[in-house]
């Protein structure tokens, strides 16, 4: 696992890199993430040419957590788990977090830590994070951003006064930074990853860091397969609706054929689609596209008239509603539910959380990260919300017909097969 002691500290770019630069030499890699993150899922899936998978404690039991991990490096030579905030950060203190994840699974963990403010006082704090749980299991360290000669000299002294392997050390550059966007780097501009490969190869003792790292030594299980027969339509576009579980299409595939379009097309969808999947994304900076696909809105609208079965989750609930409000006008979406949005820069409030959604005595698991709001007044919630720590959150589950949609992102894996909310 690569894992920081705080956000911002590089693990993002430097875990990407590893992941390049291990493909390049060869090896089949199977990336995983930590948390409900999609954006860094993006990358990891680029450069690794398979699916990143994400791993959630809050979302999915330890068992689940533990069988995912399974089943998706079983033919990898390699796995590497990109942590999220800091390694301790979790729902409620550090469950939940990287640290526990790395022990429910065995893994090794590597500190990247940015070194820019700090020379050998930074012995206390690696000494902190190794000690601080007993099951945890911290190898070394990557420093970023280091100075000079005689910085390498101090950090890697401290390293040895606390009994820490030192892997390398990233010196102060900014071209294999890429820029960021609300919570994560930036997807939408081009990534020149060999710029990242190299970066890990002159600066990382990367054979000795995997020589270290020992095999996870867990048995193999198999997984049924059945494949159902529902046609399922998933919406896909690189940003309007981009935030996918890897889990989830394969739990979609075991159900029937799942086919992707693209709600920027001027395209109706098939008529024999049996569940309609619009996830999340940013359809708020793709208005004029959405808008201008009117066959496309129109044959969704006709479909959750005929009764058709939807989930829409944020970006995804956005575009079933009646218009989006932006700075630059109103522009019209499906009209499926008759709610308006707000993406209006003067509107925008940060909701985010993991969240826990109690209705019809069922409970789900998920998560909310969002700036737009409904336009007054809200839609009744057909649903109790909470957050991690059991306060209810004034996030509306809508249930109108055979249309489930919500700002959260539901999380299915523990169940096997998304129709057991109807």
């Amino acid at each position: 696992m690569i894992a920081a002691p705080t956000s911002g500290a590089g693990k993002t770019t430097l875990a990407v890199g590893l992941m390049a630069l291990l493909a390049r030499n060869g090896y089949k890699v199977q990336p995983f993430k930590c948390g409900p993150d999609y954006i860094d899922t993006m990358f990891h899936g680029l450069v690794c040419g398979r699916p990143s998978v994400n791993l959630d404690l809050f979302m999915a039991t330890c068992e689940h957590v533990r069988e995912l991990y399974r089943h998706y490096s079983a033919d990898a030579d390699i796995t590497v788990v990109e942590g999220m905030m800091g390694m301790y950060d979790g729902y409620e203190r550090h469950k939940g977090s990287p640290a526990e994840i790395a022990t429910t699974l065995g893994l090794p963990i590597v500190l990247v830590v940015d070194a820019s403010h700090t020379g050998f006082s930074i012995a206390p704090l690696l000494y902190g994070f190794k000690h601080f749980c007993e099951k945890v299991n911290v190898i070394g360290i990557i420093y970023n951003k280091v100075g000079s000669e005689k910085h390498k000299r101090l950090l890697h002294e401290a390293c040895e006064q606390v009994g820490l392997e030192c892997f390398g050390f990233i010196p102060k550059r900014n071209e294999a930074v890429n820029g960021e966007r609300y919570l994560g780097l930036d997807f939408s501009s081009k990534v020149d990853v060999s710029v990242l490969a190299d970066m890990v190869e002159d600066n990382v003792d990367w054979r000795r860091l995997i020589k270290r790292c020992e095999s996870v030594d867990m048995a193999i299980d198999d997984i049924e397969e059945h494949v159902g027969s529902e046609k399922i339509l998933v919406a896909r576009n690189a940003e309007s609706f981009s935030f996918l579980y890897q889990e989830h299409i394969d739990i979609l595939k075991s159900m029937g054929s799942v086919e992707y379009f693209d709600p920027e097309q001027n395209k109706e969808i098939p008529q024999d689609t049996t569940l309609l999947y619009l996830p999340g994304g940013y359809p708020e900076k793709h208005l004029d596209s959405l808008q201008s696909a009117e066959r496309c809105r129109r044959s969704i609208r006709e479909y959750a008239e005929r009764g058709g079965r939807i989930i829409a989750e944020c970006g995804g609930m956005m575009y079933l509603c009646e218009s989006i409000l932006s700075d630059d006008g109103e522009a019209e979406m499906c009209g499926v539910l008759p709610y308006k949005i707000t993406a209006k820069k003067a509107d925008r409030k940060l909701s985010l959380g993991y969240r826990r959604v109690v209705m019809d005595g069922k409970e789900w698991r998920g998560h909310e990260f969002h700036y737009t709001q409904f336009v007054e007044p809200k839609p009744h919630s057909a649903a109790l919300v909470y957050d991690a720590r059991g306060n209810i959150v004034d996030s509306p589950v809508i249930r109108q017909g055979n249309v489930m949609a919500s700002y959260t992102h539901l999380y299915w894996g523990n169940e096997k097969n998304i129709l057991f909310i109807w």
